[in-house]
């Protein structure tokens, strides 16, 4: 598994033990009620998507030992649709960590409240969490330590979205100077 114990640490800065995965994984459970739906009779996006910036807030300040705040929401997918009466059951855990920041991955599932059927995946996100100290700067976070298999490949996968995440930004950037060194306004 990967030692991320002194991966990003600054020089002279002191090290920051490592936390593994299930350190902080958690999962949140809540019925669907009537009150969460939409025009069409089904769980309103925002509700699930609320659920999931909940849990993976949960995870996130477990795992960083205080405040952590929500910087990015990545790749929401909702697979099926969510009904009044499920069991909606949201799963996060801390995918890897940055010197200030985390990527958090969830899935949702969900399965009928009077039911013993199996539940079944409708949605996942992946989102991005800094770590804030009273006064809201940045601080800095232990490093995840990958426990099994599945967690190295959520932390490669990790690795891969934040590239990606960082190139993005790099490039509307530059469109942006482009834009305005052309005499652009935005």
């Amino acid at each position: 598994m990967t030692d991320q114990a002194t991966t990003d640490a600054d020089p002279g800065t002191p090290e920051i033990p490592g936390k593994p995965t299930s350190a902080s994984r958690t999962t949140l459970s809540h019925i669907m009620t009537q009150a969460d739906t939409n025009l069409l009779g089904t769980v309103h996006g925002g509700v699930i998507m609320k659920l999931v910036d909940d849990a993976a807030g949960a995870v996130a300040g477990r795992h960083s030992g205080g405040p952590a705040v929500t910087a990015s929401m990545d790749e929401m997918a909702f697979l099926e649709p969510v009904r009044v009466g499920d069991l909606v059951h949201v799963k996060a855990q801390v995918n890897w960590t940055g010197r200030t920041s985390m990527e958090v991955g969830v899935r949702v599932l969900a399965e009928r409240w009077n039911e013993s059927t199996p539940a079944t995946q409708v949605g996942s996100a992946y989102l991005v969490f800094a770590a804030v100290d009273a006064d809201g700067k940045p601080r800095r976070v232990p490093p995840v330590l990958p426990e099994t298999e599945r967690d190295e490949r959520r932390y490669q996968e990790a690795q891969i979205r934040r590239t990606h995440r960082l190139a993005r930004r790099r490039a509307i950037m530059e469109l942006r100077e482009k834009r305005a060194a052309e005499g652009f306004e935005d």
